[in-house]
């Protein structure tokens, strides 16, 4: 028996932190929370399961007072209470760090965490809050510095800062680690169980990674469907358990561990099921690669964010590109997009050089992307499903200066049959599907294009096992058929299961390439420190 357990089972019960009972809430037919029961305690992080439209959203806005319940009891400690606003929520001791940052880049850091705050700004004494909060919790941040300077790791300490300082005794974390390395995932838990352990506070951790889950929390509950389906002493349950009742059926952690979060790296990646396409066989000998980077170097502010970068990958290859979160990953993925002019280099598609000053030649030149980012460069959020679909094939729904909306939909509605995009109808606006949907309309716009290329940046980010299982077969399927497909990814179990060979990216430049085989975790990390290995 752990200390923890004993302190647990000398402390008499006291009432939950937070205690939901009955929270159902429809919009239209649909119902999003079913009579939803959860108790959070002090002392404990609790986590929070379930597949993209499974309900959590919906419970957390609820909890925030983003959304107004139709039916349910909310109660603090021993009292009702009425969330009316996220005013109130705050008043209430209840925080959330979001899994979108909702940071100004362009503000510092300590301008970012008082907004929001009325009357006369102090920035000495600002900084001073901040600094404060960040030597209580081992978050160390520079007060004044830019946000759009800081790696994707820092920005998600800027976000706990924000809402640690307004000391809120109830957290919920929503896929807090999506986009963080597994060395920053681990120094933030160390850094969740201080503030559970030495303040009594409660944490609701909702996550699809399972590892993460059976490793950081005391308690879970999953929802599927809008509707609890199970809850658990986390010790008392298993991975396996836990996938089958998010998915409601089993779970091969062979074919799946990679979506789960919990593939091994310290050897060979499992062998894909019989009869699937893998899309990680290597490139035959002498095969001319589909993409080629040449000494690609972009300088901003006079500073290298690339430097002399080269890769190839060949057709029917999944290559993946893997690395610290702000190494230059981002900025090779504006690159291919045409966001971003390299100040020197080329890149070579199908043996032709691109003039990339030019707009749309990479997607002329046969080269589809997936965003890292799919909300501020994937989609239009407030345009529809089906306007989303043929943005980059307008010439096949328009003639005469106008769009054919029969040709449009009827486009639309064979790609959302062939990519299982779940979507009221057509016309249902981007912005209300889930995070899974939407990554699909991105994924099935490009590879309906037919591309020789497809870059695939931070495809998996905060998607359920679910979507990203639908993900991953989707990138092996368009390998088979012949697409090279470069694979940007800060998950180390990702690229491990995807991908045939592993190019390690540390301050922007090729530090070392490797066959998945001879990958270990060990060689892979002296990469990622720019150490060859």
């Amino acid at each position: 028996m752990t200390d923890d357990e004993r302190a647990r089972e000398l402390t008499p019960p006291s009432a939950p932190a937070l205690r939901l009972r009955g929270i159902s809430k429809r919009y239209g037919p649909v119902v999003a929370s079913d009579n939803v029961d959860l108790d959070v305690h002090h002392g404990e992080i609790h986590g929070l399961l379930g597949e993209n439209g499974a309900g959590k959203s919906t419970l957390m806005k609820i909890l925030l007072g983003l959304v107004q319940r139709d039916s349910g009891t909310i109660m603090r400690g021993e009292t009702p209470v009425d969330v009316h606003n996220p005013q109130a929520a705050v008043a209430l001791g209840i925080g959330m760090v979001h899994q979108h940052f909702s940071l100004i880049d362009a503000l510092t850091v300590w301008e970012n965490v008082i907004l929001g705050d009325t009357g006369k700004i102090d920035r000495a004494a600002a900084c001073r809050q901040v600094e404060e909060v960040s030597r209580r919790y081992g978050l160390p941040i520079d007060p004044t510095a830019r946000v759009d300077r800081l790696s994707a790791g820092e920005r998600q300490r800027v976000e706990l800062i924000k809402c640690l300082r307004r000391d809120p005794s109830v957290l919920i974390l929503d896929e807090p680690t999506s986009v963080l390395t597994q060395a920053e995932s681990a120094e933030l838990f160390t850094v969740l169980r201080h503030v559970v352990r030495a303040e009594n506070r409660a944490v609701i951790l909702i996550s699809h990674k399972l590892a993460e889950i059976t490793a950081a929390t005391d308690r879970v509950t999953v929802l599927r469907k809008g509707k609890v389906v199970f809850h658990s002493e986390t010790s008392a349950t298993t991975p396996p358990e836990l996938a089958r009742q998010m998915v409601g059926r089993d779970v091969s952690l062979r074919a799946e561990g990679a979506a789960l979060g919990m593939l091994p790296v310290d050897g060979a990646p499992a062998p894909a099921d019989p009869g699937t396409g893998t899309g990680t066989d290597a490139a035959a000998p002498g095969t001319a690669p589909a993409l080629r980077l040449r000494d690609l170097t972009v300088t901003i502010d006079g500073v290298a964010v690339l430097s002399d970068l080269s890769l190839d990958v060949a057709p029917g290859e999944i290559v993946g590109l893997y690395g610290v979160e702000g190494n230059g990953q981002s900025t090779l993925g504006d690159l291919l997009s045409g966001l971003v002019l390299p100040t020197s280099g080329t890149v070579e598609l199908a043996g032709r050089p691109v003039e990339l000053d030019r707009p749309g030649a990479l997607h002329r030149a046969g080269l589809g992307i997936i965003p890292e980012d799919r909300h501020s460069s994937g989609v239009v959020l407030d345009m529809s499903v089906a306007e989303n679909l043929v943005m980059k094939s307008i010439g096949d729904v328009s003639g005469r200066g106008f769009i054919s909306r029969r040709r449009m939909h009827a486009i639309a509605r064979r790609l959302a049959a062939e990519f299982n995009i779940v979507t009221p109808s057509m016309d249902t606006p981007v912005r209300s599907l889930s995070g899974g949907n939407q990554q699909r309309v991105v994924l099935a716009r490009e590879l309906s294009a037919g591309p020789g290329v497809l870059i695939a940046a931070q495809p998996t980010h905060g998607l359920d096992v679910g979507a990203i299982e639908d993900m991953y077969q989707r990138l092996r399927d368009a390998a088979s058929g012949g697409v090279a497909v470069l694979l940007i990814s800060t998950e180390l179990e990702e690229v491990m299961a995807l991908a045939s060979r592993i190019a390690v990216i540390s301050s922007g430049r090729i530090t070392g390439v490797l066959s998945t085989g001879e990958a270990t975790a060990e060689r892979l990390g002296m990469l990622v420190g720019g150490v060859a290995a």
